[in-house]
């Protein structure tokens, strides 16, 4: 890419591989789940090199700072090149760990659980839950 070209964030962020379509990276950024400084960026917002964006994709949030500019969707060991990732350790395996918690399963048949059986499934989540936060 050269340099006197613009770059919008949407394309940009579709091109490193943070959303999947460019329809999804433009939506993003004008839900708000796209920031600078703080500030909501709009989808035709140019990039430059050295910001720093917050990512908001579902539950998982990520930072990222601009070391080049990638306008065509390349493979993924090639995109990590154009971006440094910033977010937080603990947020990182906070998302991740999610994943990892045992899922409650109730055998087919049994009914809506009383108010007894949602106690001890409450009781039993709580306890889980502290044990994955240690």
């Amino acid at each position: 890419m050269k340099e006197s070209e613009k770059l919008r964030i949407d394309k940009y962020l579709w091109a490193i591989r943070i959303f999947k379509t460019r329809s999804l990276a433009t939506e993003a950024c004008k839900a708000g789940k796209v920031k600078l400084n703080g500030q909501n960026v709009k989808p035709s917002y140019v990039v430059k090199v050295g910001e720093v964006y917050h990512i908001q994709k579902g539950i998982e949030k990520k930072v990222i700072l601009v070391t080049g500019l990638l306008d065509k969707r390349v493979d993924a060991k090639t995109a990590v090149t154009y971006y440094e990732d910033h977010t937080p350790v603990e947020e990182t395996y906070g998302y991740k760990s999610m994943f990892h918690a045992p899922v409650l399963k109730r055998d087919r048949g049994t009914g809506r659980p009383t108010k007894k059986d949602r106690r001890e499934i409450d009781e039993l989540k709580g306890d889980l839950w502290e044990e994955s936060e240690d």
